[in-house]
């Protein structure tokens, strides 16, 4: 599996795990909202860990640096 995603679109996911973790540590978000941001961000989080997007493939993207 060849990598398609770059360091920034990568740092950019974490961010976004990081800041639904915070939201839902601190009670700001729950029920389904939660749930569905907390799949969004486990999903993130492996395409992030691995380098490798299976939407990106789909549509032609490679935001890594070989393209």
């Amino acid at each position: 599996m060849q990598q398609n995603m770059g360091n920034l679109d990568r740092t950019l996911r974490l961010v976004f795990v990081a800041m639904v973790a915070s939201a839902y540590a601190l009670e700001l978000i729950g029920g389904g909202l939660a749930l569905t941001l907390t799949i969004l961000a486990v999903i993130f989080a492996l395409t992030s860990a691995v380098g490798f997007c299976p939407l990106y493939r789909i549509f032609g993207l490679n935001t890594g640096s070989s393209r």
